[in-house]
């Protein structure tokens, strides 16, 4: 079989002809484009943990995925961000295989992390609003307990291919690295599709299932309550237009990698020249940017203290403390009957 890539004596990345898979200009306009996504995805994660540790009001309970999701986050973007724009500016993997290894474990272990700890929000807010277990309040165990597991949950499936089931190796335009999806050996077809199953597959089933409950919830307060001026039924068009953009930017960031993978791998013989390889790793990284705008920056309480701390000190407009989940579960309580 011909293989797809393979590291050289020299750790650079080569076609199956020994022709680079890009020019030095294409090189260096992907180095560009990753340092764009990199750079304010570090910004923005950093802020969020920093004024976290300074702020009593936002270490409650049901922040604490949030700031998880921008550990995980922060990792991804000084792993696999900086060292994809360092390498593409040299137009090389320069790290050799053990680096390869290094950077393919560490990117996938904050990667995977952060995926499942979207799942956890996801969750999260459903429980809050939607109480599937009656009165039961959300906790700084229940919460520790999400992270925790979201944590081992990773790096369960990504220890093993340093165990020899499954391996990282060279994706893409061979910059950076990753769980290889193209080498056929039954073991690593076996981890491939497990990996498939349980790191994507189920958190995406979470999130579909907790946002479809949160919606349905929703609704049926907002005709409880259709004699209050309309102000649930606000409540609930604006959550759903959150809920439909967390769901749309996890399909654009995880969807075409996670498709593409499986294309490989249920057809070997498929011709896929590495530049359109590498368009869904960098849809994936660029989640890294995305998920604190879309989670936090949209979340009133933390964009109370996190806005005036990028601008230096310069006070927001607006004095909201309140989130959007908490808003919601004000409006849940009130509409339910007594």
């Amino acid at each position: 079989m011909q293989p797809s890539v393979f590291f050289s004596n020299a750790s650079s990345y080569v076609g199956p002809h020994g022709e680079p898979p890009l020019s030095r200009t294409g090189f260096i306009i992907l180095a560009i484009i990753m340092a764009l996504f990199t750079g304010p995805a570090i910004i923005l994660n950093a802020t969020v943990i920093i004024v976290s540790l300074m702020h009593k009001q936002l270490r409650q309970p049901l922040n604490y995925a949030l700031v998880n999701m921008a550990v995980a986050d922060l990792g991804t973007a000084m792993t696999g961000g900086v060292l994809s724009v360092v390498n593409n500016a040299q137009g090389y993997f320069s790290l050799g295989r053990t680096g390869c290894v290094m950077e393919g474990f560490a990117v996938s272990l904050f990667g995977i992390t952060s995926l499942c700890t979207v799942a956890l929000i996801a969750v999260e807010r459903m429980f809050v609003v939607c109480k599937p277990l009656g009165q039961i309040t959300f906790q700084k165990k229940h919460a520790v307990g999400g992270i925790a597991l979201s944590w081992l949950w990773s790096l369960s499936w990504n220890l093993p291919p340093l165990f020899g089931w499954g391996r990282y190796e060279l994706e893409g335009v061979g910059t950076s690295c990753a769980p290889d999806w193209h080498n056929q050996d039954p073991k690593n077809v076996s981890y491939i599709l497990a990996y498939f199953a349980v790191c994507f597959a189920v958190p995406f089933a979470l999130i579909l299932a907790s946002y479809a409950k949160l919606m349905w919830t929703l609704h049926q307060v907002s005709k409880m309550a259709c004699l209050e001026g309309g102000a649930v039924a606000k409540g609930e068009m604006k959550v759903a237009s959150m809920v439909v953009l967390m769901v749309l930017m996890f399909l654009i960031s995880w969807l075409p990698y996670a498709s593409l993978a499986m294309l490989v791998v249920y057809n070997p013989d498929v011709t896929i020249h590495p530049l359109v390889g590498t368009v869904p790793v960098y849809l994936a990284k660029s989640s890294t940017a995305f998920n604190p705008i879309i989670y936090i920056y949209l979340n009133k309480q933390f964009r109370k203290y996190a806005v005036p701390f990028l601008l230096c000190g310069k006070e927001l407009l607006e004095d909201d403390e309140a989130s959007e989940a908490t808003t919601v579960e004000i409006s849940t309580n009130k509409a339910s009957p007594a």
